[in-house]
Formats: C-alpha cells, structure tokens, sequence
C-alpha cells in the first residue's frame, strides 16, 4: 500500500520563489537581468585571508555560535565608522548570509497568528518567512516612488503586529528611504513597541542622497539589523552575513541560530573580517559602474517609452510594462522578472537588474524596447 507523504501547513503556504522559476524558462544562453548579485570579483585580500586561514588550520572546528570575535569586532567596528553606531560585539551574531539572518529574526519574534508587516512589492524572502514562522504577513503599498511609506506602515500595525520590515536601498524597487522616513521608522518601533527589522545589504550601493539607519535614531531596543557581506563586497557565494540588535533579542536570535546552522562557515568568516578591515576600493568601483548602468537603462528604457521610477541605490529598477512583456523578453533571451513575484501590487511592473556588462545590458535595452512594443 502507498502511503501518501504528509508537509507541514507552513511548507504548503509557500511556493517556490518566482525568481527561480523564470530562470528556469530562460536560455542557458539568455542575458540575465534577473539575478541580484553583483558581477565584480570577491576582493583578493578576502580570498587570501579564506585560503590562509584553511591552511593554517583555523577551519577544521565550530566556531563560537555567534561568530568569532575578530569578525564580530570589524562588524562593530564598520557600523561605529560608517553610520556612529555603538556596538557591543557581543551583540552580534554571523549568519549563513543575510537570509539566514533574516530567518532567525523572524523566528526569534513571531508567534503564531501574529501579523509582520511588509513592503509590496518587496523582498520575496519577507513574505515566506513570515509564513514559516506561523505568522501573517500584512503587505503595505509604497509611494509613487516606490520608497516605504512611514504613515502607512504606522496605520496597519494592530495589536497583533509583532514586527515590520523596511528596506533601504530596496529590493526589487532601488529605492531609497530619506531621513526623516527613516526616523519615523525608529519612532513608530519605539512608540508602538513593534520590532523594526531594516534589513541594509545594499547599503553601499547609494547613487542620490544617503544610507540611513533606524539604529541611528533609537537606542536600539525594538531595532533589528540585517547585513551581509554579500552585496557589500561582491561575496554573494560566501554566505556570510550578520544581525545585531538589543542583547536580549540577539539572545533568542542566536537560540534558533545554534540548532539550524550551528555556525557561520569559518572560511567566510574569516574572508568577512578581511573585506571589511581591508582596501574598499571595490565599494566604490561598484557603485560607479551601477550607477552609470542605471542610466544606461533609464535612458534606454524612456526611448523606448517605458516608464520607471528613478532607482537612486542597489542595482534594481522596477519600470511599467503591458501584460505579455516578461514572457516577450523572455522568448527574445532576456531574464526579467515579473513585478507580481514580489507581491500584487508589484503587478503590471518587472524587476530589471542591472548588475551585468554594459554591452550585454545594451543589446538588453533593443530586446527589451522589442518586447514592449510586442506585448503593447
């Protein structure tokens, strides 16, 4: 007798991620406009300090569940230069990549049936692991240009809200959030004790204006960060991230963190520690090169009359499109993904990223300019 397989009610509200599913519909040889990792090496002192560390031995064993020490204080060091923020290491834990980080904080602070507030169109990740961890997710709509809107978030929290996202520099939409959004976001965690997780991977990479953080204007209590090295230093394949916060909620973060990872890959580990003591001449190198990419396409895209909010940071934009334009870039051999994979009000909108070559983004832009007279 066959005996049918039984899933958990949390695995059956998740799908796999949209993302992946127009990979798989593309071309080996398609230009991939769809994939959000950055096409610049890992820097050569951050492969070294991985391949010393491996040769000298330091690899062979767990390390401390939050990291080890060295890495903990550059991350602490990093946040005290770039943003005034004073960490305690202790406070710190490393994470299998931002991912990782963002599961456990989801995890450490939502119950069952408790609400989490998120961006629509936001990161895929928000909404599923909300689910996984028994909880609902509560999308909020952005502004016309596409930046999280401090009022709306404030007018969907209930009684049952247990935390809200924000973004900044935002996947998919490139957007980034200003000061005076940024401390409301601070406000509204303290004066409504809701946990704020700001998730900052794409920190550096700012065009117009700068990189804000609510930990700059709270005392940190009902604050959550996410960071990785990842977008930071071109180390997407490394896995190394971090999340830091109060003690207390570090505490319960790190208590799931030991049974599902254990700890972070001590090689990463150690490359992490090296890419943020080291040289950052790749930082800027990088945002330069998105930057000009990002007028490349909004020049590209405007000539062939499609409409897109500036992108002022990460390497995304997120333009207009008529039903049928994801599926003609698609069979013309580009990646695009639709809006809708990042939640419905990302409906009627692609996600486009730019971290690919300047020639292969140009022969992009005619294929797309295609498309969009195709489907219109």
């Amino acid at each position: 007798m066959c005996i049918m397989p039984t899933f958990s009610d949390r695995v059956e509200r998740i799908e796999i991620s949209g993302i992946r599913e127009v990979f798989e519909a593309a071309g080996a040889d398609a230009i991939n406009l769809g994939l959000g990792q950055p096409d610049f090496p890992t820097p050569d002192h951050a492969r070294e300090a991985a391949v010393e560390a491996i040769r000298a031995g330091k690899t062979d064993a767990y390390t401390a569940n939050k990291g080890i020490e060295s890495l903990r204080e550059a991350i602490a060091e990093k946040h005290r230069v770039d943003q005034g923020i004073d960490l305690d290491p202790a406070n710190i834990v490393a994470t299998a990549g931002a991912s990782e980080a963002l599961h456990i904080a989801i995890e450490a602070h939502v119950s069952a049936g408790q609400e989490v507030i998120v961006p629509d169109p936001g990161f895929v990740s928000y909404d599923a692991l909300t689910k996984l961890a028994g909880g609902e997710p509560v999308p909020v709509g952005l502004r016309d240009d596409l930046t999280i809107d401090p009022a709306a978030i404030e007018a969907a929290i209930t009684e049952d809200t247990a935390a809200f996202i924000v973004n900044s520099p935002g996947n998919p939409t490139g957007a980034v959030s200003s000061e005076d959004d940024v401390r409301e976001f601070a406000r509204i965690a303290d004066e409504h004790d809701v946990l704020c997780i700001s998730d900052e991977v794409y920190e550096y990479t700012v065009f117009d204006g700068e990189h804000y953080s609510p930990m700059e204007f709270t005392d940190g209590g009902d604050v959550v960060v996410i960071n990785a090295v990842s977008k930071l230093f071109s180390m997407t394949g490394w896995r190394l991230g971090w999340a830091y916060g109060a003690a207390d909620r570090v505490d319960r973060m790190v208590r799931v963190h030991q049974y599902a990872q254990a700890c972070a890959s001590a090689p990463a580990q150690y490359a992490a520690e090296a890419a943020l003591r080291g040289d950052r001449g790749i930082v800027a190198e990088m945002t330069d090169s998105f930057e000009r990419r990002r007028d490349l396409l909004l020049s590209g895209l405007a000539d062939a009359g499609i409409e897109c909010p500036t992108p002022r940071g990460a390497f995304y934009a997120m333009p207009k499109v008529p039903e049928g334009f994801v599926s003609e870039c698609i069979d013309r051999g580009v990646v695009v993904v639709p809006g809708e994979a990042f939640g419905a009000r990302g409906a009627g909108s692609a996600r486009i990223s730019y971290a690919t070559g300047e020639d292969d983004l140009r022969t992009a832009i005619d294929v797309m300019a295609e498309a969009y007279e195709a489907a219109r």
